[in-house]
C-alpha cells in the first residue's frame, strides 16, 4: 500500500528532475572562414525556449586538450539552462590554442572564430539578445584566461567574463601547454608574451564595461596568478567577484565552479550586478 503523502512527494520529485533535465542539447556544425573549416560545437536551449523571447547567452571555454563536448557533460550546465533560463554555448578552442588569433601559426584564429564567427552563428540560429549585456562568456584552466582575453579585447560583443582555475598570467609556464607553438618560444618573442596574457591587459578595461568572476583552488598550480589578478584587478578599483576555496586542477572542481559562474551571469543579465 503506498502511502498519499510519500506518492504526492514522489511525484513532485519526478517533476522536479524532469524540469531540470528538460533542456534541449545539440550538437551542432559551425564554419570559421578565417580557419577555413568547420568546427563543431553545442547549444544548450531551456526546455522554455521560444523564438518570440529572446535569451542571454553564455558561453563556454574548455581547457587545454579538451573540446566542445567536455561541459555538456557536467549536469549543472544542463540544468542551468532551465532553472536560469539561458541558452549555454559550448565552444571548441582546438588542441591548446589558448583561443589567440596566433601570430605565428596562421591555421590557429580561435580569437576571431569564438569572438565573431560564432556569436554570429549563434545569433543567427537562435533568439538571442544581440548586444553584450546579454552575453557572458567563461571557462576552465586555458579557457579561464581565454573567457578573459576575449572579453578584455571584445567589450563590444561580452558584457561579463568568468575565469575558473584559469592561466591568467602565461609568462611563469614557458614551456607548457604548447603556448609556444602558438606565440614563439618566450626567449625569442618576449613582447608576444607579454601582450597576450590576461594579466597584462587589465589597463584595457573600461569601467562600467565589464563584470567580472574569477575563482581558483587553493592546490590549483594557478592559484599563485590567480591571486595576483586578484590584487592588480583590486589595486586598478576593479570591481569583481573572487572565489577561492579549498581544491586542485580538477574537474569536481569545475562543476561546482561553474554553478557560481553562470548564477553570477544570471544576475548580471538581471541587470543586478
Amino acid at each position: 500500500m503506498v502511502n498519499y503523502k510519500s506518492a504526492v512527494w514522489l511525484l513532485a520529485l519526478t517533476l522536479f528532475c524532469n524540469i531540470v533535465s528538460a533542456s534541449k542539447v545539440d550538437t551542432v556544425l559551425t564554419r570559421s572562414t578565417a580557419m577555413k573549416k568547420d568546427i563543431k560545437a553545442v547549444v544548450i536551449t531551456p526546455d522554455s525556449y521560444n523564438k518570440s523571447k529572446q535569451y542571454p547567452v553564455v558561453y563556454l571555454l574548455h581547457g587545454y586538450s579538451g573540446s566542445y563536448a567536455n561541459w555538456p557533460k557536467a549536469a549543472a550546465v544542463r540544468e542551468s539552462a532551465d532553472r536560469l533560463d539561458q541558452i549555454i554555448v559550448c565552444a571548441d578552442g582546438g588542441f591548446g590554442s589558448w583561443y589567440w588569433d596566433s601570430p605565428v601559426d596562421p591555421s590557429f584564429k580561435y580569437e576571431t572564430y569564438v569572438s565573431q564567427e560564432l556569436v554570429a552563428w549563434v545569433d543567427a540560429q537562435y533568439s538571442t539578445i544581440k548586444n553584450p549585456k546579454g552575453r557572458a562568456i567563461a571557462g576552465l584552466s586555458m579557457g579561464g584566461h581565454g573567457a578573459l582575453y576575449l572579453a578584455i579585447k571584445h567589450p563590444d560583443v561580452f558584457g561579463a567574463t568568468g575565469s575558473m582555475s584559469g592561466g591568467v598570467d602565461i609568462r611563469p609556464f614557458p614551456n607548457n601547454w604548447d603556448m609556444a607553438k602558438r606565440l614563439g618560444k618566450y626567449a625569442e618573442a618576449p613582447d608576444l608574451w607579454e601582450k597576450n596574457t590576461v594579466i597584462n591587459m587589465l589597463h584595457l578595461i573600461q569601467p562600467k564595461t565589464l563584470s567580472i568572476i574569477v575563482d581558483c583552488g587553493t592546490e590549483d598550480f594557478f592559484y599563485e596568478v590567480n591571486q595576483e589578478l586578484h590584487r592588480q584587478l583590486s589595486y586598478r578599483n576593479i570591481p569583481h567577484d573572487y572565489i577561492t576555496r579549498p581544491g586542485g586542477h580538477t574537474c569536481p572542481y569545475w562543476e561546482n565552479a561553474v554553478k557560481y559562474q553562470l548564477l553570477f551571469f544570471h544576475n548580471f543579465f538581471s541587470g543586478k550586478n
